[in-house]
């Protein structure tokens, strides 16, 4: 329970910091050089949705990987009013530090056991997992350039 703890703690200064930097950010960087970085198709898409969606986008987020911290900047830029922010960041912050705390450290603690056990398996694991992120993202980024 203290490493879920500890986490939600991490979370929420993370998550906050990040909607608080996007609400200082706000209009002055859509006027600025970063204007070009702020409309890539990942920051789009993540602004559509959480201008359908609003708060509960920003509690989903939280079970993602990369859209967490799109959400909670965006949200802060578009300045979602914090009577709507916070209860999104208390659930999905929870959400995001229990399956840490659980399914995250059961993992480590698994691969640290298959290392430790049987090392050729623990390898060869870890490089069946990153042939899979690379294969991953080599073909988002394939079909991302062959969209219009």
């Amino acid at each position: 329970m203290v490493t879920a703890g500890a986490l939600y703690v991490i979370v929420l200064l993370r998550a906050g910091g990040t909607f608080a930097v996007g609400w200082l950010a706000g209009a002055g960087a859509r006027r600025s050089r970063f204007a070009g970085r702020m409309s890539s198709a990942r920051f789009r898409r993540a602004e559509r949705a959480i201008r359908r969606w609003g708060a509960p986008v920003v509690a989903v987020s939280f079970l993602t990987v990369g859209f967490q911290t799109a959400a909670n900047f965006l949200a802060g830029s578009m300045r979602m009013p914090l009577p709507r922010y916070l209860p999104a960041l208390f659930v999905g912050g929870a959400a995001w530090a229990l399956l840490y705390a659980t399914a995250g450290v059961g993992a480590l603690e698994a691969l640290g056991r298959l290392f430790a056990e049987r090392t050729a398996l623990g390898v060869s694991a870890v490089a069946v997992l990153l042939l899979a992120v690379c294969g991953t993202v080599a073909y988002r980024r394939r079909r991302d350039a062959e969209a219009p």
